[in-house]
């Protein structure tokens, strides 16, 4: 088989199974980053309250999913949910084992490993807000609903855009590691794919080139975005004065 028929759209060629695994690696990176949004801002609050407790816990958070190397974390989440499932279906009179999801594993998964590294990174945009802003808005009884939509919120966001962008990169190679789920993303449809064929090298190369092209567009973005935000930055400032 030639090189551009097995890569090929027909139907003896792979090309559409790689699409989909590269949709499918997209979507779930995408689903992890935003459950790890909500993880990240919820650890990097307990870190900045003034409540010891919620520091504490905090930290634990950062230290286990960060020191935990990812792949135990993806089995115990995948294990760990089907026991739990099943246990939960044999109550209900269900037989037999019940996995969990595998792309649900994959989200929640890569979502808290990815929300205690995003946890840092707002944390430490909000650190550099400068505390003028605050201060001023305050000092004219702007309520702090008010103060967080217009001032603190856009401030956070802009400056974790560079750090947000390196967690998504992250994320992005962490979504290989769920083919061990049986999962049929990027990287378990190239294995499927270099064993149907005997093709080992040619896929895994195109696997390669598709996870560096993914990684160059989300470059771009991350990079435009943030360019766009500092240009709204400086006219908001000229504006001011």
């Amino acid at each position: 088989m030639e090189l551009f028929e097995m890569l090929g759209f027909g139907e003896q060629g792979w090309g559409s199974a790689l699409l989909l695994a590269t949709l499918l690696t997209v979507a779930l990176t995408l689903c992890g980053l935003l459950v790890g949004a909500v993880f990240g801002a919820l650890v990097a609050a307990a870190k900045l309250s003034p409540r010891r407790g919620l520091r504490a816990l905090g930290e634990l958070y950062s230290t286990v999913f960060r020191g935990i190397p990812e792949l135990l974390v993806i089995y115990l989440f995948y294990f760990g949910g089907s026991t739990a499932i099943t246990a939960i279906g044999q109550w209900f009179g269900a037989e037999g084992f019940i996995a969990t999801p595998p792309f649900l594993v994959g989200a929640l998964a890569v979502g808290m490993i990815s929300g205690s590294y995003q946890a840092e990174v707002y944390r430490g945009a909000y650190l550099a807000v400068v505390p003028g802003e605050l201060e001023a808005a305050r000092s004219i009884g702007m309520p702090t609903l008010m103060l967080a939509r217009r001032i603190l919120l856009p401030q956070i966001f802009r400056l974790s855009l560079p750090g947000l962008g390196n967690v998504w990169q992250m994320s992005l190679k962490d979504s290989a590691l769920i083919s061990v789920t049986g999962l049929a993303e990027l990287m378990r449809t190239t294995q499927i794919g270099a064993g149907s064929t005997r093709q080992y090298f040619t896929f895994y190369i195109v696997g390669g080139m598709i996870y560096l092209v993914l990684t160059g567009m989300s470059n771009q973005v991350f990079s435009r975005s943030e360019r766009h935000m500092n240009k709204s930055q400086r006219r908001s400032l000229a504006g001011g004065h």
